[in-house]
């Protein structure tokens, strides 16, 4: 483990298996899922036990609009991207990973270890939030874009704690907030249409931060930063140190570590 991690990854998580959910298959989730793949190769070269075992909620179906600008071919239309995906990924790594081509919702219990939403909108990152509580989840793992920027925040679920690692809805509360919701669900036209909406880059940057988030957690046995902030307009891309203090800046005022009940002295008799 680095000396300088400031957030340890629990001690359980690196003696067996990931229990890894992965929620959208479209631009990002297309993107990170052949690096979650490597990671899982790479655990297992590197002696863990398990790597990762995964699973993929989607129910959308590739257009053909869809090509060239997410992780799909031609001869791919019409098919569910989970589905696609994880039999790719499977036949090629010889993993054993599981597709559920369908919508995360009210009716889904999520038990995991982490869960990685690579969605964009409110209303399914409250879904997502919601089927973690009614399960078990330990981490939440965001990943969000607009047009040329986003974030990747990695967050732990339970009660707030000085020391507990706040998601995304911690951070930005309005990005659950499924009644403010204003996404632009519209398929587009054509593939030229979409790029007008979208960069064809900002997926990909943001599932390198995610890679990299993970990989660190795993090979380092920890994080010094549990979040990131990308921008391709500008070329800056800002982490975020796993700090209280920093926290706050976006609102977040963590608990103040307990202090240690003092021991009443014995009265003698």
């Amino acid at each position: 483990m680095s000396a300088n991690v400031a957030h340890a990854t629990p001690a359980d998580m690196l003696g067996r298996a990931w229990k890894v959910v992965v929620v959208g298959a479209g631009g990002t989730g297309s993107a990170l899922l052949p690096s979650l793949a490597r990671l899982h190769h790479a655990m297992v070269e590197l002696g863990h036990p398990g790597g990762i075992e995964c699973t993929v909620y989607d129910d959308d179906t590739v257009s053909e609009f869809n090509v060239g600008r997410q992780g799909f071919y031609p001869n791919d239309v019409g098919q569910y991207k989970a589905t696609l995906l994880v039999n790719r990924l499977n036949l090629l790594m010889g993993t054993n990973w599981v597709a559920a081509p369908r919508r995360v919702d009210s009716t889904i219990s999520l038990r995991a270890d982490l869960v990685i939403g690579c969605v964009d909108s409110r209303r399914a990152r409250h879904a997502i939030v919601q089927a973690a509580k009614r399960g078990s989840v330990r981490y939440y793992l965001d990943c969000g874009n607009e047009t040329d920027r986003g974030q990747v925040i990695l967050g732990e679920f339970g009660k707030p704690r000085h020391d507990r690692l706040p998601h995304v809805g911690d951070l930005f509360p309005d990005m659950l907030n499924a009644k403010n919701d204003k996404g632009d669900d519209t398929p587009s036209c054509s593939m030229a249409d979409a790029l007008r909406k979208q960069s064809l880059v900002i997926n990909q940057a943001i599932s390198v931060q995610a890679f990299n988030l993970l990989w660190s957690l795993f090979r380092n046995g920890g994080l010094t930063f549990s979040a990131v902030f990308v921008n391709l307009a500008t070329g800056r891309t800002n982490p975020v140190p796993v700090d209280p203090a920093a926290w706050a800046r976006f609102g977040y005022d963590a608990p103040p570590a307990q202090k240690p009940a003092r021991r009443r002295k014995s009265s003698g008799q």
